[in-house]
């Protein structure tokens, strides 16, 4: 959601008129999605730990290689996402043919008598979250007309003129939004209404975008929308109710983050500023 290529900073370039650089939105998300990334692992492997997850086996040189000759194939399907050669859409389905190919031909994990049982698999989950972006669609459009978002943000300047107690009530809201609707249309919802006020105060709008996208993506974790929530619990075939249960330190890294990125600018700015974009 941070690290180029993200589609969710190209909307947000998008809602803002197009006067935010793309370049610049990429290269902001990329020290605080490494920041997030390393916290995360530090934290798997702090939870590893504790609970006595088994530990793996060295690999010998010789298997290595073999190994990463076999997953060569499969990693292909990164170079067709990220090569840049085909568009965000184009990209997708050319992948999803590819593997396809490669899981039938080459790794031969499956037998053409499974089509069926896959088939209906992939259309579950891709109905599952279909619905979800329609209800959060359905809920954003509602609240535009309401215009619950100008509301919120007119009584949150008239509870302070600090920049730093309104960035943080602005955390608050958009955390809240995230959870109930979805990403994209959030974006698109509240960035022309939020932008301007952030402006004002003196916050950067390619700041104020990773701050935007960090608080939006901590939503697709969590319930009642959390479109990836609801992914991960299909594919891995477990019960939401026993993932909530574990995912409490998870929620407390990423706000971790969230505040680094929205009190220390340097964070997002430093590497597009290097790079004079």
């Amino acid at each position: 959601m941070l690290v180029p290529p993200s589609h969710n900073a190209v909307i947000y370039s998008l809602a803002t008129g197009g006067t935010i650089s793309i370049a610049s939105l990429f290269m902001a998300g990329v020290m605080p999605g490494l920041l997030l990334g390393a916290l995360l692992m530090v934290l798997c492997l702090v939870l590893a730990y504790r609970k006595g997850h088994p530990t793996g086996q060295a690999v010998p040189l010789r298997d290595a290689l073999k190994i990463t000759i076999d997953a060569a194939w499969g990693l292909i399907t990164l170079v067709i996402i990220l090569g840049g050669v085909f568009t965000a859409i184009e990209a997708g389905a050319v992948a999803c043919v590819y593997a396809f190919l490669v899981t039938m031909f080459v790794y031969r994990d499956y037998r053409w008598r499974d089509l069926p049982l896959l088939v209906y698999r992939t259309l579950r989950t891709v109905a599952m979250v279909m619905m979800l972006i329609a209800c959060a669609a359905a809920v954003g459009y509602m609240m535009a007309l309401m215009q619950m978002p100008a509301k919120i943000t007119a009584f949150f300047l008239t509870l302070s003129s600090n920049k730093y107690v309104i960035l943080l009530l602005i955390n608050a809201l958009l955390l809240v939004l995230g959870c109930l609707v979805d990403m994209a249309p959030s974006i698109l919802i509240t960035t022309p209404i939020l932008l301007p006020v952030v402006m004002k105060f003196g916050v950067d709008p390619v700041h104020f975008g990773m701050i935007m996208l960090m608080n939006l993506g901590i939503g697709l974790c969590h319930p009642p929308v959390g479109a990836t929530l609801f992914v991960g619990c299909a594919v891995g075939r477990v019960r939401m109710e026993d993932v909530m249960r574990e995912i409490w330190p998870f929620y407390g890294v990423m706000f971790l983050v969230l505040m680094l990125v929205t009190y220390i600018p340097a964070i997002s700015l430093w590497l597009p500023r290097a790079l004079s974009l």
